[in-house]
């Protein structure tokens, strides 16, 4: 349903672009997780995606058409639940929403419904009468995600909507999400929780120096990298570097974990035999794929909170 072709941006003043030839592609019923460092052009995507800057150069796309137009023909089409807290907090959670449902065009028996389906997909219903100022920083991420879905929007904007939450209230937003998707509706999910994007993306898009690095069904990047072997073992031992590069290359994990990239040809048997005959008995392993907060390391060479 969405299509991003080339897009480029830059400020006024600015050395180098926000964004440089981005293209993405978002299909109805999935969800796009977008990571970058801070910095990276997130934030000025989403701003041409919610119609906030224009497009000067490349094209974005709903359904074949130019987003300016789509948006002039149904403005509600895309919608955007910001990082910042976006309602009014001397209103109720009900006055809240009644204010952008007019803000959307609602109106009637239209407005009241959708205003019920929204208050129910969040979970909002017995808070419909409290001030928003009030509400836990959990129920204002509700406020802000009900407020998104009044006019039954095709693609839902995301950007950090868990930033200062509880676990609990996470994992409600997170099937929120998901439950948003396979009700049809296209999400782009942006957030520094890296085990978020894992949790629910069908797809993942990194973004660096306003470039994509990566693209692709969240699947396949795991699957393209090799395969690892995370081993604790104690100091002390000689030649244990020496050992483990005949079988990969080794580097430092988390903790003091060995994380092992193995060559195609190697195999966790083989490594785990070679420690024993050698004395070396790692007290604990693990064994998989990498993992994305490892593929976003590679290619960006920074943490997801670096500038």
């Amino acid at each position: 349903m969405l299509r991003i072709e080339e897009l480029a941006h830059r400020y006024a003043g600015a050395a180098q672009p926000a964004l440089d030839g981005v293209s993405l592609t978002l299909a109805r019923g999935r969800v796009l997780g977008l990571l970058g460092p801070n910095g990276a052009g997130k934030t000025t995507l989403i701003a041409h995606l919610a119609g906030l800057l224009p497009v000067r150069s490349g094209r974005i796309l709903l359904d074949g058409e130019p987003l300016a137009a789509a948006r002039a023909r149904a403005p509600a089409r895309i919608t955007l639940a910001p990082q910042e807290y976006a309602f009014y907090p001397m209103l109720s959670v009900r006055e809240n929403l009644s204010c952008f449902a007019a803000a959307s065009r609602l109106a009637g028996p239209r407005r009241e419904a959708r205003i019920a389906a929204s208050l129910a997909f969040t979970q909002l219903e017995r808070f419909a009468a409290t001030r928003a100022e009030h509400l836990s920083g959990g129920l204002k991420r509700r406020l802000n995600l009900a407020i998104a879905l009044l006019p039954e929007p095709e693609l839902i904007l995301l950007d950090e909507p868990t930033v200062g939450v509880d676990p609990q209230s996470r994992a409600f937003l997170l099937d929120a999400v998901r439950a948003l998707a396979g009700a049809g509706c296209g999400v782009l999910y942006t957030s520094h929780y890296i085990e978020e994007i894992e949790a629910i993306a069908d797809d993942v898009a990194i973004l660096d120096h306003g470039r994509i690095l990566r693209h692709a069904p969240l699947a396949a990047l795991l699957a393209a990298g090799p395969a690892r072997l995370a081993l604790r073992i104690a100091p002390g031992h000689d030649g244990l570097d020496a050992l483990l590069a005949r079988w990969g290359t080794a580097q430092a994990g988390r903790d003091g974990e060995i994380v092992l990239d193995l060559r195609a040809d190697a195999t966790p048997a083989a490594v785990l035999q070679a420690l024993a005959a050698s004395g070396i008995a790692p007290h604990e392993i693990r064994y998989g794929q990498q993992d994305l907060e490892q593929l976003f390391m590679q290619l960006t060479h920074r943490s997801l909170r670096d500038d």
